[in-house]
């Protein structure tokens, strides 16, 4: 009976505890202009990277159409089928250019115009990009349409680092893991409202395409008027200006009143760290020996996750959900219910990750998605042998995508935030954004000819690859929740390799 009543307190005391945490994190949200910062760059920033990666697919016959009719209006005669494909192929291929472009001009823009200079620059390109893509079709100028993807790519891959960036150093360490994961939640609402737009029903109509594509702009329009009355990033204003008491101006804009001195002080012991070597450059970042384990930590999470088979799912999802009996008419509706629960489960990822922490998250995710990689690869071998194995196929794509979301989706943003200090970091999300763009051009590439020859059997390779992320953060990747990026930094470096330290160690370790 007493041991029932001890258990019994316990669980209160965490119930109560856990009210009063997430009481104090919505106060902190609210005390300041926080939480309309964190929407404003949110719909102006990551969202509108995710609307873009879907909405492209559902109007790509009628932008194929107007290729042709274009092509017509201006030379006089038919294209072949070719040179359709060919100039479609550049119109996908010029977003991820762009993407590219994008990712790798972040430490140059960033440390010219700042964090909030660099997001509205952004939001000015996407204007523009609109304007071209929108009067593309009354011109009958497919070159304006290949002018437009290019841009809009630029934002894109500029945007989200950007974006990621901006939050993370405008967060307190408390809460920092919440806040920046909030760029993962806007990436899966652009993805969700991408595939709503995208609807026939909606905007997904030959007479509306360029419409379609103009859409998310209206945000950028907002950010570009809201956004010049929020402060640059705190710790940008401190580190890199050297302001003081503008950064503590910063703090109370965004927090609510207070006089912010740990935090302060925080920052101000990595300025003297740093020195004065600010912004160092990404050769700067592959060449330094101690920064070593977070680049190569950034190199095996991100290549992880663009190969961890979320593209196979997308190219296998509609057979599946065809084999299981949904009509053909309803399954872009279903495909619509995947996208809502990778929104709802970044937001409840997003709830739990300041107490749970990054790394649980991850190597839980990667090794949930592993499991069930595999699982598909049987269900999909035994799909004939009855009525139900295609159901139960569709119910593992649908806990894919949880523990994608919930997992390496949601905390990859936050890690790469938080495991270099301030000079590093730029050059990092350039690293990270060229590892992105790259990996998704590659696997465009790879992927046809990887399902041509494996088939189903893919699934295994992917398993493989969430097995090895999920070992890898198991047993190296130190824990950054509540943590300085100076002290992120030496518990990287007690990671000892074998026959590495001076201690002359017998096995890896890391201080978890």
């Amino acid at each position: 009976m007493t041991l029932y009543l001890l258990k019994r307190s316990s669980r209160a005391s965490w119930t109560q505890n856990k009210n009063i945490s997430m009481k104090s994190i919505m106060k902190e949200l609210v005390g300041g202009k926080a939480l309309v910062f964190i929407i404003v760059l949110g719909f102006g920033g990551s969202f509108q990277n995710g609307f873009h990666l879907t909405a492209i697919s559902s109007p790509s016959p009628y932008i194929q159409s107007f290729i042709n009719s274009s092509w017509m209006h201006h030379y006089g005669d038919v294209p072949g089928e070719k040179t359709i494909t060919f100039i479609w192929s550049a119109v996908v291929a010029l977003y991820a250019f762009g993407g590219l472009i994008g990712s790798i001009s972040v430490r140059y823009l960033t440390s010219r115009l700042g964090r909030k200079g660099t997001m509205l620059l952004n939001s000015a390109i996407a204007v523009v990009a609109t304007i071209i893509m929108y009067i593309s079709k009354p011109t009958y100028s497919f070159e304006l349409i290949l002018v437009a993807r290019f841009l809009i790519g630029f934002g894109a891959g500029l945007g989200l680092n950007v974006h990621a960036i901006y939050l993370g150093e405008s967060s307190p360490k408390k809460i920092r893991g919440m806040v920046t994961l909030t760029a993962a939640t806007f990436l899966s609402l652009g993805k969700l409202a991408g595939q709503f737009a995208g609807l026939r029903e909606i905007l997904s109509r030959e007479e509306w395409w360029n419409i379609l594509l103009c859409i998310p702009t209206f945000f950028c329009v907002v950010q570009l008027a809201v956004l010049p009355f929020f402060p640059d990033a705190p710790r940008y204003i401190l580190i890199e200006k050297g302001n003081t008491e503008q950064c503590k101006k910063a703090l109370q804009c965004l927090w609510g009143p207070g006089d912010y001195k740990l935090e302060i002080e925080e920052m101000a012991e990595e300025q003297v760290a740093i020195g004065e070597e600010h912004n160092k450059s990404l050769l700067d970042l592959l060449r330094d020996k101690h920064l070593r384990w977070q680049v190569f930590s950034l190199l095996v999470i991100n290549g992880c996750i663009q190969f961890s088979g979320v593209s196979a799912i997308t190219v296998f999802s509609f057979n599946i959900f065809l084999e299981a009996g949904i009509p053909v008419d309803k399954i872009r509706y279903v495909t619509l219910g995947i996208g809502a629960s990778e929104v709802l489960v970044s937001i409840t990822c997003g709830l739990f990750i300041e107490s749970v922490g990054r790394r649980a998250l991850m190597w839980k995710g990667f090794g949930g998605m592993s499991a069930i990689m595999a699982l598909i690869t049987v269900t999909l071998y035994l799909k004939d042998y009855s009525f139900v194995i295609p159901y139960i196929t569709v119910i593992l794509i649908f806990l894919f995508i949880i523990f994608y979301g919930g997992g390496p989706a949601g905390t990859v943003i936050s890690l790469a935030n938080e495991i270099f200090i301030q000079s590093y970091r730029p050059a990092a999300f350039m690293f990270t954004g060229f590892l992105r763009w790259l990996g998704f051009a590659m696997l465009g590439f790879i992927f046809p000819f990887l399902i041509a020859a494996l088939k189903s059997l893919s699934f295994v390779l992917f398993s493989c690859v969430c097995l090895i992320a999920a070992l890898y953060v198991f047993f190296i990747l130190p824990e950054t929740k509540g943590k300085t990026p100076l002290e992120i930094s030496k518990e990287f470096k007690n990671i000892r390799a074998c026959g590495s330290s001076k201690e002359n160690a017998m096995c890896l370790e890391t201080k978890l």
